[in-house]
């Protein structure tokens, strides 16, 4: 059997096993830096509301104070027998402060003490992703201006589509992050509501303050209902969900530099530093980090449902069940937040190949829609246009040559009326000038679009 716990006088103690199986202190230490800023910002409302006396929270926060050392510099004893991470911080307190350590969980219960260091800890976590992300932009902006001029092949379905530049194609990555960004900050918002004073579900029996304890925080606000402030770890199931949207832009990213970077497209080359060779053959320069930020998908999909799964059967109010959305929630910000890291390496320092996109470009007849587009601008109903431009394409691969290889003699065959303005929007350069609209694939206003987003997140 194990040693009784502190607090836990009524009960015969667990099993060995069961101890071992109820305990969380292996994982949930690491929010003990936010259970000892959320304990003395209560012994300080206890104290001011004189609950407690002051001398007993100079006594807390003394002991707090030599807590929070002991852990800073790994000197903390951690018991599995006190079951958690507030177990064990109160049981050192007490030690060091006597009486006082036992008043302090005064006004609360870890109903509520937990909710409230998992949301002080998550809010960090969301913040410093929220920062990853932004690097990871400006990343991704500084090459859009650097290939802004850059023509490749813009793909449906992996088929050559139209000519664009390599500087829209990796703007559109950054509108996702954007969005990415904006969903965290979202969800920053409805977790940043204080569910200390709910106690264990029906609030507490004392004249506390809970406003003074939000503000001491940083908290927005607080909870208006104790049941679901306790139970509730919806904003866990939200973060978990905004961080598998983020790793699926990733890896659709990161899908494309595996393509980009083999030998049958060549568009870009990685450095060694993201790059692994094989164990058997010698020529090998494998895109091995692309390849996992693949593959860690699996983890934070799996992390979103496994939060939603240990919520969706429990009644109110708290549960044993809610210990289960630690683990997979540290595991998801800790994988989201690396693989930010590592989009950003690989955004910065990839380098794009100019003639191989060019080359590429030229394989798909991508002039095609230009010159469809061309005859309808002229009068001809598109539909009759397109069926027009798609009669020049199967002449153009019969004769093995390029749209913009015509001569306007043999353009005016397929063609009636064809002219040399004709022939030149056939050339993919002048496509794509032409495109200068808000959102269009420009040079002229990619380089708008990455001024223009630089700014915003300047003032950010």
């Amino acid at each position: 059997m194990n040693k009784k716990s502190g607090w836990n006088k009524r009960l015969r103690p667990l099993s060995a096993a069961a101890a071992a199986f109820n305990a969380s202190v292996g994982f949930d230490r690491r929010l003990a830096m936010h259970d000892i800023a959320a304990s003395l910002a209560h012994a300080e409302m206890l104290a001011a509301q004189n609950i407690i006396a002051q001398k007993d929270y100079r006594a807390i926060a003394k002991g707090l104070a030599t807590v929070r050392a002991e852990i800073a510099a790994d000197k903390f004893e951690w018991r599995e027998e006190d079951e958690d991470v507030h177990m064990n911080i109160e049981r050192r307190l007490t030690e060091l402060a006597g009486d006082a350590g036992r008043k302090l969980h005064t006004a609360r219960s870890r109903n509520d003490q937990v909710a409230t260091d998992l949301r002080l800890w998550l809010r960090e976590e969301s913040d410093a992703l929220r920062g990853e992300l932004k690097t990871a932009r400006l990343a991704l902006l500084a090459q859009a201006e650097k290939y802004a001029s850059v023509l490749m092949p813009g793909m449906t379905h992996l088929q050559p589509a139209q000519p664009i530049t390599f500087g829209h194609h990796l703007l559109a990555y950054d509108d996702m992050l954007a969005r990415d960004i904006g969903r965290l900050a979202d969800g920053r918002r409805r977790l940043n509501m204080l569910p200390l004073g709910s106690g264990a579900l029906a609030g507490v029996g004392y004249p506390i303050d809970r406003a003074r304890v939000a503000k001491s925080l940083d908290f927005d606000g607080v909870c208006q209902n104790a049941a679901d402030a306790v139970s509730a770890r919806d904003f866990a199931a939200e973060f978990a969900a905004a961080a598998a949207v983020v790793m699926a832009h990733f890896s659709r990213f990161c899908e494309e530099v595996v393509l980009w970077s083999s030998p049958a497209f060549g568009f870009i080359r990685l450095p060694d530093s993201l790059c692994a060779g094989s164990s058997i053959m010698p020529q090998k320069k494998n895109p091995d980090i692309a390849e996992l930020m693949r593959g860690k998908c699996g983890r934070v999909f799996g992390a979103a449902v496994a939060l939603l799964t240990v919520m969706k059967g429990q009644p109110l109010a708290y549960n044993k069940d809610n210990q289960e959305d630690k683990e997979a929630l540290f595991d998801c910000a800790d994988t989201v937040r690396a693989c930010a890291r590592m989009f950003a390496q690989m955004a910065a320092e990839m380098k794009a190949d100019k003639k191989k996109m060019r080359a590429h470009l030229d394989l798909g007849f991508c002039g095609a829609t230009e010159l469809a587009d061309e005859l309808a601008r002229r009068g001809t109903p598109f539909r009759s246009a397109h069926e027009a431009v798609a009669g020049v394409v199967n002449y153009a691969e019969r004769a093995g040559i390029l749209l913009e290889e015509f001569t306007l003699p043999e353009l005016k065959t397929l063609v009636p009326g064809a002219d040399k303005k004709m022939l030149q929007v056939l050339q993919p350069e002048n496509a794509v000038a032409a495109r200068s609209h808000t959102g269009g694939t420009a040079p002229r206003e990619v380089l708008r679009q990455v001024k223009k987003r630089k700014r915003e997140i300047a003032g950010w």
